[in-house]
Parts: structure tokens; C-alpha cells; sequence
């Protein structure tokens, strides 16, 4: 029996990519883990065929795409290899972990212009990497899309609680919660925060209720991004990068200061720091002195705040007990301070599904 499937914000706007005339390939970008794969897999049941490719796993296939140009040929051989019609218009083509095959991701911009008709979408982990090392991207061919961890929203709905998410959303100063629904959401925020919104997270407290089960899967999904820290760039030691990366989790709550990261000069961070807002695990917010539009115009680089992907992986970094959450009844504890002020501009970025922006405060 497979895994449930919970419905994002991300589904309505694959299903209306599916549904254009003009489509161009989708690419699919984010952090590791985020639910890339799953979206497109829940895309691919509303699709006659759906033929999904790995490229880590099944390496035999990346000479398809180092010998042929064509999308026609790419296609039938694929058919052939994986005994699936491949037709226009009625399958949905997956290409996953595209950044093994650095020839698939380069050959993207030949299915906008020879074989349009055809669905596909491709993602992978690391992507942001294998795309900095193209010589040229194909921009204008290829319509990039990005997915992020659970939103508060999303939370809500994987607990089976539309009428609560329906009050959420209706609530306003004219129009307040009462104050035992006000409670409820309460409750349940507190436990968004300390869950976060990874999916494997999510998943084990939905099926358990168990802030261990899903704190164990926070640590092992820490533990997996810090083993990728090594595949971000061979002249960064993974060891400075994941120094910064505890550095952010400490730093959460102001400025980043790059000499508050021991052992490293500031050079050392700065390079280590971009890798990992390229990886998606680290949110640069940029301060900002305009008091109108464009807020961007006053924005100042040199003052910014630098957060954590997911509330729940920032907890489990700092060793934070879950109990001073969920037991205490004095909600300040929660709405004021860092943590908060993460779970606001997360929150913002998720706001707006599928774009990538840059929050400036």
C-alpha cells in the first residue's frame, strides 16, 4: 500500500501547466525533500500513461540523450526501455534526479521546440548546482516552477481539517475567530511549528501523533542534508559549509554576522552561505528602508537575516524541548521571539505557491 498523498497549493497550478495549449517543459525546483516527486506523481493519475524516469537509478538510459538531439528518438527509445507508450497529449513524462544526466537537462529546450505537445516535467535534487555548471540554460524554453515545505495551510489539510482551514481563511479584523476556534488553531500552529512542514515530517505525525516519530524524521532528514554538503562544490569543504549552516540556526535572530561564525574568515562564509541558499535550506531576507513600491529600490545587502528552510528542522538544531510549546498555555512563548519571526516570513514565501522571490523587510 503506497503512501497518502496530501494535497498542496502546488496541484491546482500543475494541473492548469497540463491543461495549456502553448505549454513549455516544467521545471520543478526546491530543496531536497520538499515533495517534488510526489506532486508530479499525484499530476500523473489524471494522464492516460505515465512514464517516469530516474536518472540516478537507471543509468543505461543517459545514452538516449547523449546520442540523440531529436525529442522523437529520445521518446522511442525510452518506450522501448521501459515498455510504455510514450504518446502525445495522453502521457505525462517525469524526468527524475535530471541533474545525473547533465545531457537530459542540456536537451530540455529541444522538447519546447519539436515535440511541444508532449507533457513533460523534470526535477531533481541539487538542480540549482548542475544548472550554474551549464555553459547556457534554455531561457524563454523551459518554464520553472518551485515547490517548498508544508504552509500552516497545507498542515491543516493533510489533518482533514477543511472547515478549519476554511475559518482560517475567512478571518479577518472585521470578521475575528471566536475564541474556541481561535484555540484550536492555536493548538494546532504549536504543533506545525515544532512538526514543520518537511513531508516526511508531516506524514509521521499524521500517522502517529507522535512529536518523537516526527522529530526522528527531522534528524534524519538534517543528517541527510549535511552527507550532501560534499556534492555542493568540490573547492568548499563540506565541513565549512555545515559550520556556517549551524551558524544560521544560531543566528536566526537578527542579522547574520559573518564573524560569528568560528574558525572561518569572512570569505570562507560568504561562499559557504551562498551555496546553501542555492541548495534552498537557508532564506536570505534583505533589509529594506523604503516606505512605498518598489520596496526593493531601498533594499540593502549588506543587512541581512538569514532563516532556516522549516520551523521544525530549527528546533531539532537546537535541541529545543517540545513541551515549552505544547504544554505551556502562555502563547507568548510562541508568538514572540525568533521563532515566530521564521514561522511569519516562511509563511510569506510559501503565500505566493510556486514562485521564487526574495523577502525584503
Amino acid at each position: 500500500m503506497g503512501k497518502s498523498y496530501f494535497k498542496r497549493k502546488i496541484d491546482p497550478v500543475l494541473l492548469a501547466w497540463a491543461k495549456e495549449g502553448n505549454r513549455k517543459p516544467l521545471l520543478l525546483r526546491g530543496a531536497r525533500q520538499v515533495g517534488k516527486s510526489s506532486a508530479v506523481r499525484n499530476l500523473g493519475k489524471s494522464f492516460k500513461n505515465y512514464v517516469e524516469i530516474n536518472f540516478e537509478d537507471d543509468k543505461a538510459v543517459h545514452v538516449f540523450f547523449e546520442k540523440f538531439n531529436s525529442p522523437q528518438e529520445i521518446c522511442k527509445q525510452l518506450s522501448l526501455f521501459y515498455k510504455k507508450e510514450i504518446v502525445a497529449g495522453e502521457t505525462l513524462v517525469f524526468f527524475d534526479e535530471i541533474q545525473d544526466c547533465p545531457a537530459a537537462l542540456a536537451k530540455l529546450r529541444y522538447f519546447y521546440e519539436k515535440k511541444q505537445e508532449l507533457h513533460l516535467i523534470a526535477a531533481g535534487s541539487l538542480l540549482e548546482f548542475a544548472i550554474e555548471e551549464m555553459a547556457s540554460f534554455a531561457v524563454g524554453r523551459i518554464r520553472s516552477i518551485y515547490l517548498y515545505p508544508f504552509s500552516f495551510e497545507e498542515f491543516l489539510l493533510a489533518q482533514k481539517s477543511e472547515i478549519l482551514v476554511n475559518a482560517y481563511r475567512q478571518a479577518n479584523s472585521k470578521n475575528p475567530l471566536t475564541e474556541p476556534i481561535h484555540q484550536e488553531l492555536n493548538k494546532l500552529l504549536k504543533a506545525f511549528l515544532i512538526t514543520g512542514g518537511m513531508p516526511e515530517a508531516v506524514a509521521k505525525y499524521i500517522e502517529t501523533k507522535s512529536f518523537l516519530e516526527s522529530q526522528m524524521a527531522i534528524d534524519d532528514l538534517i543528517v541527510s542534508f549535511k552527507n550532501d554538503f560534499k556534492k555542493y562544490k568540490k573547492k568548499v569543504p563540506s565541513t565549512h559549509i555545515e559550520n556556517v549552516f549551524d551558524s544560521v540556526a544560531n543566528q536566526i535572530d537578527g542579522k547574520f554576522v559573518y564573524e560569528r561564525v568560528l574558525s572561518l574568515n569572512n570569505s570562507q562564509v560568504k561562499q559557504a552561505l551562498e551555496l546553501l541558499i542555492m541548495a534552498g535550506l537557508v532564506i536570505p531576507v534583505t533589509h529594506t528602508s523604503a516606505n512605498g513600491i518598489p520596496i526593493g529600490a531601498e533594499a540593502n545587502l549588506k543587512i541581512r537575516r538569514m532563516l532556516l528552510l522549516d520551523t521544525g528542522m530549527f528546533l531539532r538544531m537546537l535541541d529545543f524541548d517540545a513541551s515549552q510549546i505544547m504544554l505551556t498555555d502562555d502563547f507568548k512563548t510562541v508568538n514572540m521571539g525568533s521563532l515566530a519571526e521564521m514561522f511569519a516570513g516562511l509563511e510569506i514565501l510559501k503565500s505566493v505557491p510556486c514562485m521564487q522571490f526574495r523577502i525584503l523587510l
